[in-house]
Formats: structure tokens, sequence, C-alpha cells
């Protein structure tokens, strides 16, 4: 109630100047490559609006009701605590030798730079159970193999972030498909989801642009700099540390694969699985129904406790350099905390000034007019939304409803449509976002700069979103996922190969 009477009076409530903190802030952060200065000045502008001229509001809007309410927001603190736990974990790994171990195992079997991408791509595949836990883990596991194959950490945080989101919202048994159903007001959430997976274009076209870069051997933008074998081996030598233990590989498959069976097992058991009675849930139901926050900090607790005891009981590594990995895996994840604390800051910010508002707003306006331009629209909107701040799961909350009243009753094929493209440009503002908190944690799970990560994948992210929306275009008249994505893949290959062409020209001259 305090924050809709303080709203009232905001100027610049429900306004264009809503979105104003956050684009700075992200402008900011593309010039002068700082990314923790330019959200706390993102914050700092937002306070400003919000405290209009007040010094003891201004100082409760970045402090009191900024970051500390952030911090201390229980979905939040899972997170961290989430994130502290894997970095405890890798620490773990790395310590123990698994890490080395299994780079050694997959210098044997993985035969190419190649090889060793498309192994990266189909570990972030296999892991879609949650974006959290994609990130940190594939980054984990794969980065000592694409380091051994000079692999950059931009095009390996590249290949991380493009299998998390993109490949979430199309996996009906994940935390954001629980998250998409719970949004839909009125209509079968999880059903809606499946019929919506073939015409979400960004999600899919992510993944054939990735196989299709990797394949050719590929690269452009930002991105060829960072490939170069100088930038390659600086990066490399970087986060080097040697292991006390004689592991092997077992040593760091085995908390793998119990890491994610412990988190799919909390998961299920937030969504109420082993309730009893009525309380009792079947097994898609509790998965839609989890507390993605939670759970996930249980299975990695479980799963962080077991792989102690699994190296205090092999020899590996005693009782006490296991616990020193607490406060190493607690450091690696420092730089990951303090940006998503902040981008949560300013997203609070955000959300205080009405920026829900504002973009409902242009959406229902609009959603009599042009319907069979109204996917591609949404798509484009949905994109700026979760650009400017910084989240996919706020961008569904908002459109999501607005969709399903303007579309259900007048054409449902429409709607389901449209609620793809709410999705795929989510995902897309979320994947070029600099505050988004899964950029920010592909950057950590790569151990690479986010500045750098952000303006390498810009350009691939932005290419796919072009075709995309020219998809969404075609499905809005034809409303045909066949057609529409026959088109999508025909324009990304096609690009890709004429790009290729040229770049092996530039090389003979």
């Amino acid at each position: 109630m305090e924050q809709t009477a303080v709203e009232t009076w905001i100027f610049a409530h429900g306004t264009f100047w809503a979105l104003v903190p956050p684009v700075v802030a992200i402008v900011l952060a593309l010039i002068t490559k700082e990314v923790y200065s330019s959200l706390f000045l993102g914050v700092v502008m937002g306070a400003l609006f919000i405290s209009q001229g007040s010094f003891p509001q201004f100082l409760d809007s970045v402090f009191k009701n900024g970051m500390v309410k952030q911090v201390s927001d229980p979905w939040n603190v899972g997170i961290l605590f989430f994130l502290v736990i894997l970095g405890t974990m890798v620490a773990l790994m790395n310590r123990a030798g698994g890490s080395a171990a299994f780079g050694n195992w997959a210098q044997k079997h993985i035969k190419s730079k190649i090889g060793a991408q498309i192994a990266t791509i189909c570990l972030g595949i296999l892991i879609f159970v949650d974006d959290y836990f994609n990130c940190l883990t594939v980054g984990s596991v794969m980065r000592p193999v694409t380091d051994k194959f000079k692999v950059s950490h931009e095009k390996l945080a590249y290949l991380i972030d493009s299998t998390a989101a993109p490949v979430c919202i199309i996996a009906p048994i994940s935390s954001w498909a629980a998250a998409v159903s719970g949004f839909v007001e009125g209509e079968d959430g999880l059903t809606l989801f499946v019929k919506a997976i073939p015409f979400n274009f960004y999600a899919i076209l992510t993944l054939v642009a990735m196989f299709t870069l990797v394949l050719m051997n590929v690269e452009f933008g930002p991105m060829k700099k960072f490939s170069e074998p100088e930038h390659v081996l600086d990066n490399k030598m970087k986060h080097v540390q040697e292991p006390d233990g004689r592991g092997g590989v077992v040593d760091l498959v085995l908390p793998i694969v119990v890491l994610i069976i412990f988190c799919v097992i909390g998961l299920i058991y937030t969504g109420g699985f082993f309730a009893s009675g009525e309380a009792h849930k079947g097994f898609v139901d509790a998965f839609a129904g989890s507390d993605a926050s939670v759970g996930l900090v249980l299975g990695s607790f479980g799963a962080m406790v077991f792989t102690v005891l699994w190296y205090i009981c092999r020899r590996i590594l005693s009782f006490n350099k296991c616990l020193e990995c607490l406060p190493m895996g607690f450091k690696a994840m420092v730089p990951a905390i303090i940006i998503l604390v902040l981008a949560w800051s300013l997203k609070g910010t955000t959300d205080t000034l009405g920026a829900k508002d504002f973009v409902a707003g242009i959406v229902s306006g609009s959603a009599a007019t042009l319907m069979n331009l109204m996917p591609a629209i949404i798509f484009l909107i949905a994109i700026f939304l979760a650009f400017a701040t910084g989240t996919s799961w706020g961008t569904f909350g908002i459109l999501i409803p607005i969709v399903v009243a303007a579309f259900g009753a007048i054409d449902p094929e429409l709607m389901v449509i449209s609620i793809s493209a709410c999705m795929a440009g989510a995902v897309c503002g979320d994947h070029i976002s600099p505050i988004s908190d899964t950029t920010i944690m592909a950057s950590a799970g790569a151990q690479c700069n986010h500045v750098n990560h952000v303006n390498t994948q810009l350009p691939y992210a932005l290419s796919v979103a072009g075709v995309s929306f020219v998809s969404f275009v075609v499905a809005g008249f034809t409303r045909s996922a066949l057609v529409s994505l026959f088109l999508g893949v025909l324009l990304i290959v096609g690009s890709l190969f004429v790009l290729r062409r040229k770049m092996l020209k530039e090389k003979d001259y």
C-alpha cells in the first residue's frame, strides 16, 4: 500500500521516463566498459526520479528500499545462496583434480576446437532444468576443455548464454515453463506453453545459429578479435589453479550428475510432489508450481554435501581442504553477486516508476489494430522491455496477461503466436541486456569479462532477432509455424554461408 501511495505523485510514473534509468545504465556500461558504477548510477538516477528533491527519500530509495530490500528478498537470497554453493562445488572439483582429469580425457576424445564447442552446446541443451543452473554448471564443466582447444572465454560465454534461457523457454519441464504458466490467467498455462513452442522462433533459431556458426567456423563482429590466438592465450592463463588432489573423471562427472538429480528433486519437492493427501501433486504439476529459488538451494546443498563426503571417502581431499573451498567459492562469485544486487536494485526502481504501466498502455492500445502484425510488434516491445529491465520473467508478467485478454476470445490461434512472440522477445532482450542476471551468470560461468561478453554476443543475438522478426511477420499472416520456421532457418544458414565465403575471400587476399 505504501508503494501505491508513493507512485501517485511521482512525475515519471507510467511514462517513458520510467525506462530512462536502466537505459542510461546500459549505455554507460557499453561506453565505459565498467558495469558496477554504471548500474549504480542507474539506481541513483531512478532514486532521484522517485524522491523528487527529498534527500531522505533519495537515500531510502537507493539503500533501504533499493539494495537492502533486494538483498533481503527471499527469492534473491536463495539465488545468492545457490551461486555461492555452485562456486564452492566448482572450487571443490578443481581442487580435487576432477576438472583437470576431465580436461585431459576430453583432449583425447574430443579431437578439435569444433568438437569442444559442439560438446558445450549439447551439454547446455541437456541441462534444461533452469537457466541459472545451466550457466554455472556448463561453464565449470566445459571451461577446462574449451581452454585446451583455445576457445576464447567470450565465445564460451556466448555458447553458455545461448543454451540457457533459449533452451529453458522451449522445455516444458523447466522453471521457465512454470513461470510462464503462472502468468496465464483463465487458461491452461502449461498447454498454452507447449502449443507456443513451435512458434518460439528466437529460441529455435538461436540453436540453429550456434550449430551453424561452429560447424562453418564463422566469427564476426567483436567476437572475431577475441578469437585471435594471442587473446585466447592471455585469457586462458587467468584463473589457473593447480589441483591438490589426484581425482579422476568420475570426480567431476558424478558430482555434476548428482547435482542435476538433486536439483530436480529439490524443485519438485517445493512444488508439492512429496506432500501427502490433497496437497500432493504429480511430477508435471509439481514442477510447474515449484519455487526455483528454494529448490535449487536444497538440491545444490545436498549435492555439495555428497561431493565433500565422496572426496573424503576416496581420500582425494581432507575435510579441512574441502571446507577451505567454501570461501574460495564465495570469492569467485563476488563479482556476479555485486552485479546481480545492483541489477535487482535497478529493476526495483524501474518497477516503482511504473515501467509496467507504460508498456502495458502501449500494447493494449494497439491490440485492436494491425492484428496480423501484432506478433512481430509484441516481439519488438518484449525485446525492448526485457533489455531495459534485464528480466525475462518480469516481461512475461507484464505482456502475457495483456495478450491473453486481448486475443483470448477473439483469435485463440493468434493468441498462441503472440504468447510465443512475447516469450521469444523477452528471452532476446534478456540475452542482450548487460543487466540481465542470466547474462551476468554466463559471464561468471565462463570466467569472462562481463562487458566483453555483452559486446561480443550482441551482433550474434541481434542477427537472430532480425530473422525472428521476419518469421513472426510471416507467422502472423500464414499462422503456420513450419513455413515461418523454414524461412527463418533458410535466412540464418544462407546469411552465414555468404559471410563464410566473404571471410575466405579476405584470407586469400
